[in-house]
């Protein structure tokens, strides 16, 4: 996928490019505003959000771009530039229902509808057009992108009385109620509160969070996309949630928990005959152990001990591919040929799994070989190419 417009890419300013394009959909781009929201990686703590434990995201220099200007009428009118065959999708605030012909604007809706269940009624239609340059489907987070730029347009458009904070917690209730996908708080919350060069040190049971500067002196964030589209994504990740949900509530039977992000590797041990299953034992196993090793990887980034930070990251994936089994053999690809090259400092795969990407910590030097050797074996296991991209750690969203 090329990520940037060849307009922009030949010396016009995104801004420019992207006013134009909605002047050329929309018959012009008066009064239009330009506005950009982070795309996410975590660079530990995977599905430790939705059991009470802690998480390790940071908001990224790629994301969604979106243009806006308001309607005098209650018509919506929703275009992107990834989707371009769609054409321009009209709808209104009356039917801000989900729909599966409504596509990728279930998304925007949803934020919409949200913000009306919150008491937030959105008084006057739109044009809106995005355009993304994560990866679709890489699990870098283009829909909490979106949901998060939308929430951030309706703020600024029409004075709601919204923190930041605000509108990570109504784009995670909008895709809970309105696009029905169990998420946790993880993704919202990490583009709409980034901060450069810092990753969020979450803990999702009570959101109290630090940011901890990313110092990687010698060292680069490299994301590896397998392109193998989630399929299964969303329904195995409802089915995980589940898993988890049962064993806590057997734990609660013999220990007072509120959450698996309460407990320790002792207590857990010491307590997991409670869990009547081998399968959710071991999903328990890893909500448990993967929040202790998050609480550790700051620890060790505090003290600059960045090897310590690479082998929690190592050990975060085995755990989510033997105790989680949310990896499969393209991630799993991925991963442990990245091992395999001197330099890496650590890898693992990030999201939801089940395909999507991965996010290794790479040293300056070693970063092309890394591309090339880890690119050649996985076309020649999967079948088709990985892309990689060298990330740098952004900001939350903003006007242009």
């Amino acid at each position: 996928m090329d990520t940037i417009p060849a307009a922009a890419r030949n010396g016009g300013s995104m801004k420019d490019t992207l006013l134009k394009r909605f002047a050329e959909v929309f018959g012009d781009a008066e009064g239009a505003r330009v506005y950009f929201a982070p795309g996410r990686v975590n660079l530990i703590g995977e599905h430790t959000d939705y059991n009470g434990g802690h998480v390790f995201p940071c908001a990224l220099t790629i994301g969604t771009y979106g243009v806006a200007r308001k309607r005098a009428d209650d018509k919506l009118r929703f275009y992107s530039m990834n989707f371009e065959k769609l054409g321009v999708i009209e709808s209104s605030l009356e039917d801000l229902k989900p729909s599966k012909d409504a596509g990728w604007t279930n998304y925007p809706k949803g934020v919409m509808w949200a913000f009306g269940e919150k008491g937030m009624k959105v008084p006057h239609g739109m044009d809106l057009m995005l355009f993304g340059n994560i990866p679709n489907g890489s699990g870098l987070s283009s829909s909490a992108s979106v949901e998060v730029l939308t929430g951030y347009i309706l703020k600024e458009f029409f004075g709601f009385e919204v923190s930041n904070q605000d509108i990570a917690l109504i784009g995670q209730y909008s895709e809970n109620n309105f696009n029905m996908v169990n998420c946790g708080i993880m993704d919202q919350f990490a583009i709409a509160m980034g901060r450069k060069n810092c990753a969020i040190f979450l803990d999702t049971a009570d959101l109290s969070f630090e940011y901890a500067p990313i110092a990687l002196e010698g060292a680069k964030i490299v994301i590896a996309s397998s392109n193998k589209k989630r399929g299964l994504g969303d329904s195995k990740y409802n089915e995980r949630r589940s898993e988890c949900e049962t064993a806590l509530a057997e734990l609660q039977g013999e220990i007072e928990i509120a959450s698996l992000g309460d407990l320790d590797e002792e207590t857990f041990e010491k307590h997991k005959s409670a869990i009547h299953s081998d399968v959710r034992r071991k999903r328990a196993k890893h909500a448990v152990y993967e929040n202790r090793r998050t609480i550790r990887a700051v620890e060790a980034l505090k003290r600059n001990d960045v090897a310590e930070f690479g082998q929690l990251m190592n050990a975060s994936h085995v755990s989510l591919r033997d105790d989680y089994e949310v990896t499969g053999i393209e991630l799993d690809t991925l991963v442990e040929e990245a091992w395999k090259v001197p330099g890496v400092i650590g890898s693992r795969m990030t999201g939801a799994g089940f395909g999507g990407c991965t996010v290794s910590i790479v040293k300056d030097e070693s970063i092309d070989t890394f591309i090339e050797q880890v690119g050649k074996a996985y076309e020649a296991k999967i079948g088709y190419v990985a892309d990689f991209y060298v990330v740098e750690i952004g900001d939350g969203p903003v006007e242009l």
